[in-house]
């Protein structure tokens, strides 16, 4: 039998014909032409038989079962699969490398024939492309008007891209599977600054920082987790995820300071030896009636990058609901950046409604990010808008992609700067994941004397530009900064928790030159102190032998409280001071702001929780979630479910 089978074998090989060089490449220019004949052009919108819609998959089915003859399609596809196919796909990374950047790996397995053949850039990159595209575009067929949680629908594109690379894989020949792998290209960028460690009262007693109304961070750690991935570290700001719910803390007096400072002194839930200093502070909320009128500049960012249903989609809805909220006296101009920068609407008043809205709706993604030149035309239509007694707003709306003109953040915020002394806010609102700039985005809201808020989700943008709209806008005080000054006969170390990115020195507390954060109405700001007594348990330093002797306790304040602001307009600041003494209030506002600051350290991994974990954090937000009128502390709550499944991975 085994003779009978040789005999056949060398019968086949014999009738085989030789290779044809010629004929090969002429099969796969025929190939080629009729490949990139059908397939019309990849910008475009192409009809399939059954219902519109692109996609590379259904081009190739065309062409095979409609166009080709049986001799071409025999050719065509021994050609594409001597070619090979050359497939790009994410890099899936566990955890919290998905959202970083990360080197590109190849794997190559050349042969000889390689060698002789046409570049494969030709057909390879057109497949890459063509297969993202129609990913993409599948999800976003589906997504008309487009959905509020687009990560959602990024992550089953994501999911769909790695199912069709692997099957690819699985059919090829394993010599030639995983030709090249790369991450998809991802360029995001946080601002950050490494958790702040334990001071040692008797070396260091003062402790001083700009307060932070800005919300991104938690929205951002939020929208990594609906996608399925844990949070990267730098992404994390604390002081950020606590600022970002409402506490109603006691409301300054008619005719005092535009804000009240509350301080009470708690037990600390993740280490019963020490102490928690929780600082609330609530701004005045004036009469609707009351407010000045509003001139806003949108300045939309509709580049390239803009284009994703989370974007410029996303970014057109949300500015759509801040309307509502605007009256007859107030005006609204659009500003577009995208290559170079234009007006698209002309100062109106907000009661025409349409017509904003009809520039919004025309609105579309392409070209470059000309930033400097939209910040610069924004800036001054603003100020050729703004009139006595008026207050004037530039809101930015942004991937923070910033790729023309200004884009270090060093000089953005020195451009800035020089900006702000108009009177002119800038508050920043950014859109989008893989290449967001968050760096930037703190930048320009931090000197702009502005607020930064990562829109998420249509729900995100009923939260920041509906329901928060006059903190959102109207400023009640200026360059608020924060200074503690720790009794060190009674204190013996302490730690801020978060507010690393708005450090000042101790000397910045006096100097009005020295820029710092600013208070809309009706906003609240919380800081949070870890404190070690001197006759705790938990002290984690000793005594120098040869240092100064540590002071006695003269006084039972455990700190010092001092705030200093500038009304809107003014130069000089004025001052404010509280005692911090031990007890006060437990209330359940603070227990949920302890929560969720004990839930950013998990993230962060923090060396200072003494074991406390995910399920300590549930119990204690679902215990402290009090009324919860919008429904967003339970959110927090399923978010720490969330994240401890996804951290068990």
């Amino acid at each position: 039998m085994s003779d009978d089978l040789e005999d056949l074998k060398q019968a086949m090989q014999a009738a085989t014909p030789a290779p044809d060089a010629g004929r090969k490449a002429a099969n796969f220019t025929i190939a080629q032409e009729n490949f990139d004949r059908l397939q019309e052009s990849r910008s475009g919108v192409r009809l399939t038989s059954d219902r519109p819609g692109r996609g590379w998959f259904r081009g190739v089915a065309r062409m095979i079962t409609t166009q080709l003859s049986s001799r071409g399609m025999m050719s065509a596809t021994t050609a594409l699969v001597a070619l090979g196919l050359v497939v790009v796909v994410p890099d899936w990374q566990a955890g919290r490398d998905m959202f970083r950047p990360g080197p590109m790996v190849q794997k190559t397995v050349a042969t000889e024939e390689d060698l002789s053949r046409p570049p494969a850039d030709a057909v390879g990159g057109l497949f890459e492309m063509e297969a993202a595209e129609s990913l993409a575009a599948d999800d976003m067929a589906s997504a008309a008007p487009p959905s509020p949680a687009p990560r959602l629908q990024a992550t089953r594109s994501e999911s769909l891209r790695g199912l069709a690379v692997e099957t690819l894989n699985n059919m090829a020949p394993s010599g030639q599977r995983d030709v090249l792998i790369r991450p998809e290209n991802n360029t995001e960028a946080y601002a950050y600054a490494d958790p702040n460690t334990l001071k040692v009262t008797a070396e260091d007693p003062v402790s001083t920082f700009s307060v932070d109304v800005d919300t991104a961070s938690y929205a951002v750690v939020r929208s990594s987790l609906i996608g399925g991935v844990m949070p990267p570290h730098e992404a994390v700001r604390i002081e950020e995820m606590i600022n970002y719910f409402p506490y109603d803390y006691a409301a300054p007096a008619e005719g005092d300071a535009p804000f009240r400072s509350t301080v009470s002194v708690t037990d600390t839930p993740w280490n019963p030896d020490t102490q928690l200093v929780h600082i609330g502070i609530q701004g005045e909320l004036p009469a609707v009636e009351d407010r000045p009128p509003l001139n806003l500049v949108f300045l939309i960012d509709t580049s390239g990058s803009m284009e994703h249903p989370d974007k410029l989609p996303l970014l057109k809805q949300s500015l759509a609901l801040m309307l509502s909220k605007l009256s007859a006296q107030d005006q609204v101009s659009i500003v577009t950046y995208a290559g170079s920068a234009g007006q698209v609407l002309e100062p109106t008043s907000a009661a025409e409604r349409d017509t904003i809205l009809g520039a919004l709706d025309n609105l579309s993604a392409g070209g470059n990010t000309a930033g400097q030149d939209g910040l610069q035309q924004a800036y001054a239509v603003a100020e050729g808008m703004t009139a006595e007694g008026e207050v004037s707003r530039v809101i930015l709306a942004t991937d923070g992609d910033f790729n023309v003109g200004i884009s270090d953040p060093d000089e953005l915020e020195r451009f800035i700067a020089g900006k702000r002394e108009s009177g002119t806010y800038l508050s920043v609102l950014g859109f989008g994941r893989g290449n967001l700039d968050d760096a930037v985005m703190q930048s320009l809201a931090q000197n702009g004397n502005g607020q930064a808020a990562y829109i998420d989700t249509l729900s995100e943008a009923q939260k920041v530009l509906v329901d928060q709209f006059t903190g959102a806008l109207y400023p009640i005080a200026d360059d608020v900064k924060i200074q503690v000054e720790f009794n060190p006969g009674v204190v013996a170390e302490y730690r801020l928790i978060g507010y690393e990115t708005r450090a000042l020195n101790r000397d910045d507390f006096r100097n009005d030159a020295v820029d710092a954060g600013d208070i809309g109405a009706g906003h609240t700001v919380t800081a949070i102190y870890e404190v070690t007594l001197v006759d705790s348990e938990a002290r984690l330093t000793e005594p120098l032998r040869y240092g100064e002797a540590e002071p006695q306790n003269t006084s039972d304040e455990l700190g010092y409280l001092k705030l200093r602001y500038k009304a809107p307009g003014e130069e000089t600041s004025q001052l404010i001071e509280t005692p911090i003494v031990a007890g006060g209030e437990t209330s359940d506002d603070m227990r949920f702001a302890a929560a969720i600051a004990g839930f950013g350290q998990i993230l962060q991994d923090s060396p200072y929780l003494n074991g406390w974990t995910y399920d300590d954090a549930i119990a204690l937000a679902n215990s402290a979630k009090g009324e919860d009128a919008y429904g967003y502390r339970a959110e927090a709550v399923r978010l720490m479910r969330l994240a401890q499944s996804l951290d068990r991975n």
